[in-house]
């Protein structure tokens, strides 16, 4: 299914590219630390960022803090479409509403025809902790899927088509089913996470299962990766999840290492540590493979483009998948950075 595109500022979601999404944890009122924030997130590569707008101080901040950071901001709102008006005022690129508590068809009228003039876009943002009433007897995948497409159905009857849908679970199980219902019932973009998934490490690990799953079905066209930590760790946590699935659409160096074993004879974790620094800068897609034997690691160099396997004392250096010399360990990362060199000229 062809899906519609969605422009949030500079942003085209839905034209197959995955964007990467956070949200500041700052007080939003708080135009200097949110600025600072968004401006970190911006440095890791963070495409879209949203801030919560609980008040009127917080709409009246968006303005300066849209005039001093250069990625698009979208206002997060929870049962006021005044707060989602006074937000479009101030610039924001697009809106985040939760059908479950806006309000009926006609506050969503008024803000589908403002925003529409304006041209700024709107994501329906279901979450299984917050479902309107008439769902939660059903199914959560089959009431969440139900209350994202009931508001849609709204939007359309007021000729308003920017809208992005996310239908966000804590669990991963019902994430994944609830994006498929979507996905095979309309043609707007979509928004992946998992809600409150919880901290770093776990946090991580759901998501990664959630997230990743759908991408591996070209599900998905937006992300955003939930933390109780730093939101720059969330932006980070995105792009391994999409280079995993191979939808990261800028050009990386990937360090492939093997887990070691009693057959290691160099330092794996130490090397590769070293070699992903070094490459930390790398705009190529070049693919390293640092394998602490010769049992597998032959055959994992063959499939990079650069490669050490371990010996020892000497190591086999690997170019292209062959084999092209035999080095002392302790010139093992020196040999690597030429080679690396020599690929980026």
């Amino acid at each position: 299914m062809n899906k519609r595109i969605v422009n949030v500022g500079n942003v085209r979601i839905g034209d197959g590219k995955v964007s990467i999404q956070s949200m500041t944890n700052t007080k939003t009122s708080d135009v200097d630390a949110t600025i600072a924030q968004i401006k970190q997130l911006e440095q890791v590569g963070c495409q879209l960022v949203r801030c919560s707008v609980p008040d009127e101080q917080s709409a009246e901040a968006l303005k300066e803090i849209i005039a001093n950071v250069d990625v698009p901001i979208i206002a997060d709102i929870h049962f006021s479409h005044k707060l989602a008006i006074m937000s479009a005022d101030a610039g924001v690129s697009k809106i985040r509403i939760n059908p479950g508590n806006i309000g009926g068809a006609e506050k969503a009228k008024y803000l589908a025809d403002y925003l529409k003039e304006r041209g700024i876009a709107l994501r329906i943002g279901v979450n299984g902790g917050s479902l309107d009433a008439a769902h939660k007897s059903k199914p959560l995948a089959v009431a969440m899927r139900d209350s994202a497409l009931e508001y849609v159905s709204v939007l359309e009857k007021c000729n308003f088509y920017d809208i992005v849908i996310s239908a966000k679970s804590s669990d991963v199980k019902t994430m994944i089913e609830t994006y498929r219902l979507i996905a095979a019932a309309c043609d707007y973009p979509l928004h992946l996470g998992v809600t409150e998934a919880g901290l770093y490490h776990t946090g991580v690990v759901k998501s990664a299962i959630g997230i990743g799953a759908l991408l591996c079905e070209d599900i998905g066209d937006t992300v955003r990766v939930s933390l109780s930590d730093d939101p720059v760790k969330e932006v980070e946590a995105a792009k391994d999840i999409l280079k995993a699935c191979g939808k990261y659409d800028k050009p990386y160096c990937e360090i492939i290492s093997c887990p070691t074993c009693a057959r290691t004879n160099i330092q794996v974790k130490a090397l590769a540590e070293q070699v992903e620094k070094m490459c930390a800068d790398v705009a190529k897609p070049l693919k390293i493979a640092v394998m602490g034997c010769v049992v597998n690691g032959i055959g994992e160099s063959q499939g990079a483009n650069l490669g050490v396997a371990g010996g020892k004392e000497k190591s086999a250096i690997f170019v292209d998948g062959e084999y092209v010399r035999t080095v002392n360990n302790e010139d093992i990362l020196t040999e690597l950075r030429k080679n690396i060199e020599e690929y980026q000229s």
